[in-house]
This record gives C-alpha cells, sequence and structure tokens, in this order.
C-alpha cells in the first residue's frame, strides 16, 4: 500500500492510522505500506511513522538549493533533511530525481548530487525520472523535457561517480 496524492505527510495522522490498522489486520497484516512524499515535512513527520512504514520514496527536484527554489518556490532544507532522517531509520526506499532540461541537467551539479546521496548511503536507490510537461503547472519560461540521452547521461554519472543503483524511467 502506498500512500502519495497532493502530500501525503500533510496527512501524517492518517497516515499512521491507516498503516498501524493495515499491521493489525490479520487479512492484510503482510502487506508492506510505503510514503510517496517530496520530504518537505518536519523530520518528527518520520519518527511518528517510524513504526507502521515499511519504506519511505523521496522525490528530489535538485541538491542546489536555489535551482530548487526555483523549480518548487521552496527551499529544499527539509527535503534533503528527510532523506538523511529516513536513511538513519532505514526507512529511505529510494530516491527519486526529476531531470528537467536547462535547470538540474548540468553534469556537474548531477556529479555533486552523486556524491551527496552516497554519503548518506552508499547503497542508495535512485531513480531518475525526466519531467514531462502533459499536466504540469505553468511555468514562465515554460519546462522543458529531457531528451533520453540526457537522462542516460546523467544516469551514467551518477552510478560512475558513486555507484549508485539507478534507473531510468
Amino acid at each position: 500500500v502506498t500512500v502519495s496524492g497532493g502530500e501525503a505527510t500533510q496527512q501524517a495522522g492518517f497516515v499512521h492510522t491507516l498503516c498501524e490498522a493495515i499491521k493489525a489486520n490479520p487479512a492484510l497484516h503482510r502487506l508492506t505500506c510505503f510514503v510517496d512524499t517530496n520530504g518537505s515535512c518536519p523530520t518528527a513527520v518520520w519518527d511518528e511513522l517510524e513504526h507502521v512504514v515499511d519504506g519511505v520514496m523521496v522525490d528530489l527536484k535538485c541538491l542546489d538549493d536555489d535551482i530548487h527554489r526555483e523549480l518548487t518556490g521552496r527551499s529544499n532544507e527539509a527535503t534533503l533533511a528527510s532523506i538523511r532522517h529516513l536513511a538513519g531509520q532505514g526507512r529511505l526506499y529510494e530516491v527519486r530525481l526529476l531531470l528537467v532540461a536547462g535547470y538540474n541537467d548540468d553534469p556537474a551539479l548531477i556529479e555533486r548530487t552523486a556524491q551527496w546521496l552516497a554519503c548518506v548511503d552508499p547503497a542508495m536507490r535512485v531513480k531518475l525520472i525526466g519531467f514531462r510537461a502533459h499536466g504540469a503547472r505553468p511555468h514562465d519560461p515554460p519546462l522543458q523535457e529531457p531528451t533520453r540521452d540526457t537522462l542516460e547521461r546523467a544516469a551514467d554519472i551518477l552510478r560512475s561517480v558513486a555507484n549508485l543503483d539507478v534507473c531510468v524511467i
């Protein structure tokens, strides 16, 4: 069972109750409970969910705070703290990197991201996702989709710099 949607951590009490009920139900207790998040919550939320959530998938838009702010309108400080905290709890299932052409696809930035992620967890699982304009909110200037070659080059950097487990979508 994966809880996602707007931002699941904004309903942490509900997520806790739901996962706790799944774990307590003999017909359901074999199911795993995951959270799909942008990680922009206090680490206390992860402490609240630690014993009922099996894993967390965190979206990281960009390691560089200025670029992250440009893409999302907010700092990445809480997201980075969530990644570190969840890794320390053994609850970080994967980090999802969203690649946006012309914003966060610079090879040097991808290399720094790989090094940071490997410092958090050398066995980090990373899902590299290309931005898709379909259904995205308008942005000025419009955000561009990366090419498949750009995604593959970024994956190669993540693998070669830090030997990360990378899947490209």
